[in-house]
């Protein structure tokens, strides 16, 4: 055999290993990125005596106006998603850092900006506190695994996805109770 058969003998074995990567990759769906498992974040330690001690209610620190009108329907769901509930939020990212974000939880109420400290115990409303608790990303990273050939020609050393599901965000219910606004995520 020579040189250039046995090159573009490697290049072939390289092109199918990245087409077959390429098609793991776009098998990735939502619901497959849904069921990867979560890593474990250890929740900042509070002392029963804070969380009595302290009755801090935060407020947005900016509006904007929404131009939209409101639909009476949704009145007593906008009530309820109103209500303030104590929790612990946490940057996971940089603890003890402050967590910004804009919510607009209705059509017609207009969009509103949080500054909110983390690591400490709070009252904010339910619809604030779920957004917290939806703040995840996946992390994809490579695996060097053993794995066989989906054509049957044999096993090969390549590389597959895996991911990991990362909360950036969080709102603890305070207590370690199960939340109120946590819905079916919890």
């Amino acid at each position: 055999m020579s040189r250039n058969n046995k090159v573009e003998a490697e290049l072939d074995k390289v092109q199918k290993q990245f087409d077959e990567f390429e098609s793991q990759v776009k098998d990735l769906t939502q619901d497959r990125m849904k069921c990867a498992p979560k890593e474990e974040v250890i929740p900042p330690e509070i002392s029963q005596k804070e969380i009595a001690n302290k009755d801090i209610y935060i407020k947005p620190t900016r509006w904007i106006a929404d131009n939209q009108k409101f639909n009476p329907r949704f009145e007593k769901e906008g009530e309820y998603e109103k209500e303030y509930v104590q929790c612990i939020p946490i940057h996971n990212e940089i603890r003890g850092d402050m967590i910004e974000f804009w919510t607009h939880p209705f059509g017609g109420k207009g969009a509103e900006f949080w500054q909110i400290p983390s690591d400490k115990v709070i009252w904010i409303p339910r619809y604030a506190a779920e957004q917290l608790t939806k703040c995840k990303y996946h992390r994809l990273k490579m695996d060097e695994k053993l794995t066989r050939s989906s054509d049957g020609s044999g096993t090969y050393f390549g590389q597959i996805v895996a991911e990991t599901t990362i909360q950036r965000l969080d709102a603890l219910p305070v207590n370690g109770k199960r939340s109120i606004f946590m819905g079916a995520a919890a």
